[in-house]
């Protein structure tokens, strides 16, 4: 009788031990998958990723087309724009975006914008947009009268640049004002266009947080006006 209860303890000690081991690799697995990095999020999946991406594409382009068109001011135009670059990197990866994914400015396939009753018809439809090269040449909505809707259909992004709040544009040259609402929260910022870049408006850091909405780095639906 006695070793029939010694081999049955030594069982039940045997079986604890299993269970334990059992119990302790399931939590080793638990702990692992709750320690494993979040897959980050693409620009389909998240509005943030999608204005930065936006961003990233649109000064990948400026530089692409300065690259193809230099002039005397390309190479220090290429070297702000790849510290630009690096920059709007820096933002995809603490917002949990994939870094480096680029996505150029398409007007095709945002909504169209709502009719506007304070402001004429444009005269016409928008152009393609030329490459890159001095402004001055531009013959699409830098000619456009002062106090009418220019960019139509455009979407807008931050340029990723410091300084003061300003503008830069491929079809205004410098000097020129440019009102942008962000037709989502009505916020609304008068800027100067300062430099060239790979879109119709893009507002530097400071002009973007003047309209944008919280988390957000792209405005959809936005009204864009020269006004001088």
């Amino acid at each position: 009788m006695s070793r029939r209860r010694t081999l049955g303890t030594k069982k039940k000690i045997a079986l604890l031990v299993s269970a334990a081991t059992v119990a302790g690799g399931g939590a080793f697995v638990m702990a692992s998958t709750s320690n494993a990095a979040p897959t980050p999020k693409s620009a389909s999946e998240s509005t943030v990723c999608l204005g930065l991406a936006t961003a990233l594409g649109n000064n990948q382009k400026f530089i692409a087309d300065q690259r193809a068109n230099p002039d005397a001011q390309s190479e220090a135009r290429i070297a702000n724009r790849e510290a630009v670059v690096a920059e709007i990197k820096r933002k995809q990866e603490a917002s949990g975006c994939a870094v480096g994914e680029s996505a150029q400015d398409s007007q095709t396939a945002q909504p169209s914008q709502p009719a506007q009753s304070a402001q004429p018809p444009a005269a016409s439809a928008q152009p393609s947009q030329p490459a890159e090269s001095a402004p001055a040449g531009d013959t699409g909505d830098g000619a456009a009268a002062s106090g009418q809707q220019v960019c139509n259909g455009s979407t807008v992004t931050l340029s990723g640049e410091g300084g003061a709040p300003a503008a830069s544009s491929n079809q205004f040259p410098a000097g020129t004002k440019l009102t942008v609402t962000n037709l989502d929260n009505n916020k609304s910022t008068t800027v100067e266009v300062t430099s060239v870049s790979g879109s119709c408006a893009l507002l530097n850091n400071a002009a973007f947080e003047q309209v944008r909405e919280p988390g957000k780095f792209l405005i959809r639906r936005a009204l864009i006006e020269k006004v001088g």
